[in-house]
């Protein structure tokens, strides 16, 4: 955004690429380095013994949120998105860069309410706006680059797991799934209290990523990654780089009273809550020596955690049973983001035996 290049001015409104800019995006842009937006390139030195944690992820109209989302709220899911990746390394944010794709027919309202989620989202979760960009690209795409600081040497990656291992899962996994299939106004749900209803189509258009954990992460975690493509498909991730595996009862598997609700009606659903993409909670690997720390640790931040495998030797994907110890078969284990639109997300959830995906 600290480009002169210029994109067009949006209708009704005579602003180009720099007006914009200033009137809506370097407001957010407070950190000395960012120079108020004013040159080509940032400046962030990260301080002694600290390392710098980066990430990028992006999200696209029709793939990962519907068309019509109000801008404040897609901006807010593209930073949080972010922010999920930075607390499963346990790192503190500190900054982003974002690329704003514009439809052909943005306005100046839609750019200042997406501005305005950016700014509510920054301030809660202390991270700033160092730069970026704006282009058209015939649909409304926002593209990410967030980083975060980490104690030297203290990145927490998918590798580490040891057998022996407690494999931890926060808060509630399926809700972002089954909250997609709300807001399509899915059939399967028709009958769920409008309640529940809310919660999960609350749960998938703004996720909250599980920043208070990073410290826990960092201090008792061998191993972390965050749940956006599944819990399945995830955790085979964190198993397979780690040279291990776990077995999961899926009933250890901990669902909101919204998605239990929704699983007691169809019990079809649980398989697309332990698939589903969109949930942003954290899966880590501690050391049974350090599971009370953890516990407490998670419990002081007021971030729930549950144990819901142990690691063992043998490498390879994780292993799901049912309640009668059989082996679940999903069909596609995890969700790709990469597909033609978001109907596809829930669509493809329709396959194999348990119909994972």
């Amino acid at each position: 955004m600290s480009g002169s290049e210029a994109h067009g001015a949006a209708p009704g409104t005579s602003l180009d690429e720099q007006g914009l800019i200033e009137r809506h995006f370097r407001p957010l842009a407070t950190a000395p380095g960012a120079f108020s937006l004013l040159d080509d390139a940032a400046s962030y030195a990260p301080p002694p013994g600290a390392d710098l944690v980066l990430t990028k992820d992006g999200i696209a109209e029709g793939i990962h949120f519907l068309p019509g989302e109000d801008a404040g709220v897609i901006a807010r899911k593209a930073l949080r998105v972010n922010l999920s990746d930075l607390a499963a390394k346990g790192a503190t944010p500190v900054g982003y860069l974002v690329l704003l794709g514009l439809s052909d027919d943005w306005s100046e309202d839609w750019v200042a309410r997406f501005a305005d989620g950016l700014a509510s989202d920054q301030d809660r979760y202390g991270a700033t706006l160092y730069g970026g960009d704006t282009i058209r690209s015939g649909r409304f795409i926002v593209t990410i680059t967030a980083f975060g600081i980490a104690a030297s040497g203290g990145i927490v990656r998918r590798a580490g797991a040891r057998a022996g291992d407690h494999v931890y899962v926060s808060g509630t996994i399926g809700d972002g799934a089954l909250g997609l299939l709300v807001a399509q106004n899915d059939p399967r749900l028709a009958s769920l209290d409008e309640s529940h209803r809310a919660h999960l189509a609350a749960r998938y258009h703004l996720p909250e990523p599980r920043v208070a954990l990073a410290e826990s992460v960092a201090r008792f975690a061998t191993a972390a990654l965050d749940v956006s493509d599944g819990l399945v498909g995830d955790l085979d991730k964190l198993c397979t780089v780690s040279g291990v595996t776990a077995r999961v009862t899926a009933a250890d598997v901990p669902l909101s009273q919204a998605a239990g609700a929704a699983v007691k009606i169809d019990p079809a659903l649980l398989p697309i809550c332990l698939t589903g993409g969109d949930d942003y909670e954290i899966i880590c690997t501690v050391p049974p020596e350090k599971a009370s720390d953890f516990e407490a640790s998670a419990s002081s931040a007021a971030i729930p955690v549950r144990k819901i495998a142990e690691v063992t030797q043998n490498g390879g994907r994780a292993e799901f049973v049912d309640s009668a110890g059989l082996e679940m078969d999903f069909g596609n284990r995890s969700f790709s983001h990469v597909g033609s639109h978001a109907r596809s997300h829930a669509a493809s959830h329709d396959r194999g035996t348990y119909s994972g995906r």
